[in-house]
This record gives structure tokens, sequence and C-alpha cells, in this order.
């Protein structure tokens, strides 16, 4: 079933009193110091303090391993932390077993029944536990997820979508004070999964109850959630809105992972206030100083692909402040909406250039020379010590 309220796992422990004040105030779902080791040493989630605020849409992204899918489970109650304390609407759920927790869970796998059909898959819960007025709930219920005319059908007459509706259906029927969405849209082929991502969205929207939804698809993660948690070995990188992820990530592995940047070597030669100065292979480029994310002089200067812009040698480019000449076009990449360019710079290094496909600007072919630019405010600066090719190799999706 997706219902992980009636799969008892884990053991019972008496429920401990919030441990400072703040637990019994906040009335959204907290974790606080919370660590999970396996056998053999392994430690899955390190010391996470985390806070998702009632009626929110959260989104635990990260690569296999990386702590997401336990964290998701020790909220469940599939799992027991190690240590820490998770509350959940001010009460102590660490040790509660999971039928006995506020909280419903959809699988990728949507595990319904069969030899039921989708108005009795989505009543089964409230029938076993004999509430009133059944009918009424599962009719809402399927008209929340447009399914009211497939009510008589059986799962294996629905399409992947309408099956995850099901489930969905199935599990808001019981209104959990926290839904938990575990890789949901994970088995749906790509165009199927957008047009979801859309429709899980609009349903949170409409009920107004806590999603936390774990992905691996930064794609799904920005396009679903309004806070998103980076997760990389067991803690959380950073955290935010998706828009401010991308535009200022604080490490090289969240600046990899969501989507693409170039990584090109700097050293600090002055800091202000609003600006840093930076010696960029004796280019002098400058970042805005909120964007700074070391203490150190020696730092990588990012910038997204799609913020290049790319002009023949001497021509005018609109991003004025950071203009990088002597490139060479080394490959070219036709995709529909933008043209793809990698561009060997004259310490050696290739950019990504991504130019949008407006018919403003000509194509450039490969081996022509080229100058890019991008405006100060777009770029970055990241610690050199941190690895640049951090989160690339582990990036899906978008």
């Amino acid at each position: 079933m997706s219902q992980v309220a009636e799969t008892p796992t884990s053991p019972e422990r008496p429920s401990a009193p919030a441990r400072d004040g703040d637990h019994t105030a906040y009335d959204g779902l907290r974790l606080r110091q919370v660590t999970k080791e396996f056998a053999g040493g392994f430690t899955a989630v390190r010391s996470l303090d985390l806070d998702v605020p009632r009626g929110s849409f959260f989104a635990l992204l990260g690569p296999s391993g990386c702590g997401k899918t336990t964290t998701l489970r020790m909220v469940a109650g599939l799992e027991t932390p190690t240590s820490g304390t998770i509350t959940l609407a001010g009460q102590d759920i660490t040790y509660a077993k999971p039928y006995r927790r506020p909280v419903n869970t959809v699988f990728q796998s949507y595990a319904l029944f069969p030899h039921l059909d989708i108005f009795e898959n989505v009543a089964f819960g409230l029938r076993r536990r004999k509430e009133k007025d059944v009918d009424r709930r599962v009719r809402e219920m399927l008209e929340l997820v447009e399914l009211s005319s497939q009510a008589r059908k059986r799962p294996a007459q629905l399409s992947g979508g309408q099956q995850q509706r099901v489930a969905l259906a199935r599990a808001l029927i019981n209104q959990p004070e926290v839904l938990l969405l575990d890789e949901p849209l994970g088995a749906l082929d790509l165009k199927l999964r957008r047009s979801m991502q859309i429709e899980v969205k609009r349903i949170q929207m409409e009920v107004g109850r806590t999603f936390v939804h774990v992905t691996h698809d930064q794609e799904e993660a920005m396009t679903m959630a309004d806070t998103v948690a980076v997760m990389n070995g067991g803690v959380i990188e950073q955290m935010g809105a998706p828009a401010e992820l991308y535009e200022n990530p604080r490490s090289t592995f969240v600046a990899n992972f969501l989507g693409q940047s170039n990584l090109i070597e700097g050293r600090v030669v002055q800091r202000a206030a609003d600006v840093t100065s930076v010696d960029m292979h004796g280019i002098a480029v400058s970042v805005p100083t909120p964007r700074v994310h070391t203490d150190s002089d020696a730092g990588w200067v990012g910038i997204r692909p799609e913020k290049v812009l790319i002009g023949p040698p001497g021509e005018e480019l609109d991003a004025p402040g950071n203009t990088i000449p002597g490139g060479v076009v080394s490959d070219v990449s036709f995709v529909g909406v933008s043209t793809q360019y990698l561009v060997r710079m004259p310490w050696g290094q290739e950019l990504q250039v991504f130019s949008q496909n407006t018919g403003r600007t000509r194509m450039f072919s490969q081996g022509e020379q080229v100058e890019l630019s991008w405006r100060p405010e777009y770029a970055f600066l990241l610690d050199r010590s941190q690895d640049a090719a951090a989160g690339a190799a582990e990036r899906v999706g978008g």
C-alpha cells in the first residue's frame, strides 16, 4: 500500500517530551540533530536540522546515497534515528509507530489493489477504520485529482499518471498532517512526468497540506517545491527557494548539481561592501559581494552558461562589465530553443555558452574566434578548496 500508517515496522518507545521550548511552538515538521547510522559504520544522515513549514511544498534533493530517502523514512517511522528528535505539529514522534503518526507516503510503485476499482482503492483506509460519510469523501477526492469519470475502472485500465493520482487521492483522503512523496514520478516517461509535476503542485495548493518530496531530479524539485534542500553525504549543502539556489549557489556541488556552471580559477584582488574584484587569468572581473562565498583569496568564478553572451571579436555585447576575449569555438550543438557552444579560452579551459535562438544573433561555426561577456551581477565566487567537478557526475533531469 501507499500508506505507511498501516505498516508498523519500527519499535515503539515512550514518546519523549520536546527537549527545548521551541518544539511545542512550531506547528510544522521539525528535525533536530537527527543522525542515522547503519551497521558497518555507515552514517546516512549526520546531525540534520530541518524545519518544514506547515502547508509548504518541500523537496529533499540529492543523488543516490545522499541521505534523502533515509530522512523521509525516519519521518515516516520506517527507520528509527540513532540520535536526535523529530516533532510534528509540536508533538514528538521520534519513536512513534508508523500507524500512530499523522503521516502518509506515496511511493513510486503506486501499490494499488488490482482487484478493487478506483473508488474502492481510495475508500479502503476509511472503510477499514469504519469512518462515516465515506462515499462523499471519496467523490470529493476523485474530483480533486480529476478522476471522477474513472471511478469504476480497475487500476490496470488506467495510465501511469492516472494511477499515481489514485495513489495521491488514497493518501490524502486520510487528511495527513504531512504527505511524503518518495520519488513518486520516477516510473513515468518524460512527457507525462512533466505534466504530473504541475498536477501534483496544483493538488498540494488546493488541499494546503505539507508535502515533503524526495527526488534526485533537479528539474522536478525546482518545478514543484517552494523550498529545496540539496543533500550530499548526509548533510544539507544549501537550502532555499529554487531560484535562490540556482542563481546563487554556495558550493561547487550545488552549482554543478543544479544545472550546469562554468567554474574558472580566480584570485580576489579587492573586497568592498558591494563588489569584489577578481583577477581571472589576467582578466579583471567583478562579483557582487553578497554572491562571494569564500573567505580565501583563491576562488572559482562561477557563471551559468545561459548567462554568457557570445559575439565576434570587438563587437559590443549587451553585457557590460565582464568581457573575456580570445575564445575559439570548439564545438556547436543545435538543440532547438538554443545553440550550445563550447569555447576554448586562452588558458586552455572550455567554457559552455547556451545562446537562445531568438534570430537576433547569427550562429557561430567551429573554429571561429569569439569574445564572451556576462553581466557582473550574474557571477558568483566559490571556495577554491572545493572540487570544481563536485556534483556534475550525479546530475540528472534538467
